[in-house]
Formats: structure tokens, C-alpha cells, sequence
């Protein structure tokens, strides 16, 4: 029997993998979202997390850009 489940495919760099599996980490089991993790920069996660999931990126990402100083 076959058991499909609808996710998005994530494609990004080793960072960022390790990102998202640290976020997914934090939360409590009954809200993972990584379904499997294909290899070091490709991720199945849940469909109706990827806003979720591209917030806390972009949050991040606001934290860690280097603003030259005036």
C-alpha cells in the first residue's frame, strides 16, 4: 500500500538546513513540521508551515544583515 503525504520540498545551503531542523527541534512533537530529512541541504517538511517557516527565516536573516555604520 502506498501512504502519500503532501509537503513542499525544501532546497537551500547547510546553514540554513540546519537552521530550520534547529527550529523544528525547539518545538514541542506535536508541532515538527521537517517530515524527513532527504540530506545535508534538502528537507520534506509540512505544506501549511511554509509561511511559518519562511517568517523565522526572514526574521533571521533581519537579525543577522550587517548594516554599514554612517
Amino acid at each position: 500500500m502506498v501512504n502519500i503525504i503532501k509537503g513542499l520540498y525544501i532546497s537551500c545551503d547547510i546553514p540554513m538546513a540546519q537552521f530550520i531542523i534547529n527550529m523544528n527541534a525547539a518545538l514541542p512533537h506535536s508541532q515538527k513540521f521537517i517530515l524527513h530529512v532527504l540530506d545535508d541541504t534538502h528537507l520534506f517538511v509540512r505544506s501549511d508551515m511554509a509561511g511559518s517557516i519562511r517568517d523565522k527565516i526572514s526574521e533571521f536573516r533581519e537579525q543577522n544583515t550587517y548594516e554599514k555604520p554612517a
